[in-house]
Formats: structure tokens, sequence, C-alpha cells
């Protein structure tokens, strides 16, 4: 299967993901917790959320974001995967260069899935057992979104815990492909063609005009 087709059926779960890793302030503080628990905790709460608020954004869609915004973002580590993605390109780019990257980067992320997260929300998630050491620092959380259609799809998140005790998503991988090296495989592209700076003005318009649908 290539990597075109994985992700087509990519953008219809990953939504999920995002789901997933809407972890609670309050939750972030129980270092004892696993990131499973942490997951299976929440779940629940972000189901009721999008329940509650469908009035809302059906009357303003803006409403969506601010959700989405508020509740899963400030679990991921866009600053590693910005880098990540970038790979030698992030090196040698300039502070202001990363800073737009990883704002417009952000944004892309936010407007790829959060219509399709409004979606999916009610589909049922499985957590797989834990495969890591009790005092790991990193670690992959696995789980399987069941779809009408066909098997389950796996899809696996890794995480690491910061140095404030705070759990961290860095990388997400669909039927063993990662967000991450997908990323990097197309900007890495579209660089060597026209550099970085064309890059981030790309997806700054392409933003824009999702901004405006």
């Amino acid at each position: 299967m290539t990597t075109m087709r994985y992700w087509g059926r990519a953008v219809r779960v990953l939504p999920v993901l995002f789901l997933l890793l809407a972890l609670p302030a309050l939750a972030v503080a129980k270092v004892e917790q696993s990131p499973q628990q942490l997951v299976a905790d929440t779940t629940d709460r972000i189901v009721a959320a999008l329940k509650a608020e469908q009035a809302a954004i059906k009357e303003d869609p803006s409403r969506l974001y601010e959700i989405v915004d508020e509740i899963v973002l400030p679990h991921f580590d866009f600053h590693r995967m910005a880098s990540w993605v970038l790979g030698k390109h992030w090196r040698k780019a300039t502070p202001q260069q990363r800073e737009q990257f990883v704002k417009e980067f952000r944004t892309l992320l936010v407007r790829t899935y959060a219509k399709a997260l409004n979606d999916n929300y009610d589909q049922p998630i499985d957590l797989l057992p834990m495969r890591t050491k009790k005092d790991a620092t990193e670690v992959t959380v696995r789980t399987e979104v069941q779809v009408d259609s066909g098997f389950p799809i796996p899809i696996n998140y890794k995480m690491y815990r910061s140095k404030s005790g705070e759990w961290l998503v860095y990388d997400v991988s669909v039927d063993g492909v990662s967000l991450v090296t997908n990323y990097r495989s197309a900007f890495s592209k579209e660089i060597r063609q026209g550099g970085l700076p064309k890059l981030i003005a790309k997806l700054a318009e392409r933003n824009r005009e999702a901004a405006d649908e």
C-alpha cells in the first residue's frame, strides 16, 4: 500500500487521535498515572464536550477550532514535531523561519483534522496493553479504532514525559505510517524545489484559504 493510500485512510481516523490526546491539565499533574490511563480517563470528557457543543459549532464553525485548540493542542509538542519534520533544514533555518514554520504546521494540522474530528468523535476506540517499563520517560500508546467497514485501524502515538512531568505527543502513526515521516518526505521535496521560505509561504496560503472556506 502506498503512502498516499495510507494517508487517505489516515485523514478519516487521525481526528480520533486528537480526541484521545485531549488530556485535562489537572490530570497531567498526576504523574503517577500512565499515559494510557490518562487517555482512558479523558476520552469520555471530550466526547461529552463535542456532543454538548454541536449546536454552537453549527452556528459558528470556528467554535470547533477553539475547542481543539483549548483542550487538545497543549498536549502536542509541535516544536519537536516541526524540528523532526524539517530534519536538516531545521538546523539551517533562522529563528524566525522556525517560529513561522511551527505556527503554520500547527495550523495545518488543526485545519486538516478538526472538521473530521467532529464527524468521528463517536467511533469506538480500543486501548491495547502497554509495552513499556514503569519508570519510562518515553512510551508508545497503542490503540485500535473500530470502523463500520473493514478491519480495526491501528493507531499508535509516541509520547515523552517533559521535565515538568507532562506527557506530550511527538509523533503519531496510522497503519504503521508515521505522521512525522510522512510530512518530512513531502516537505523535503518541496524545500529542494523551492526552499524553506517558499514552503512556509505555501503553508500560510493554504491555511488562509482554509480559514475562508
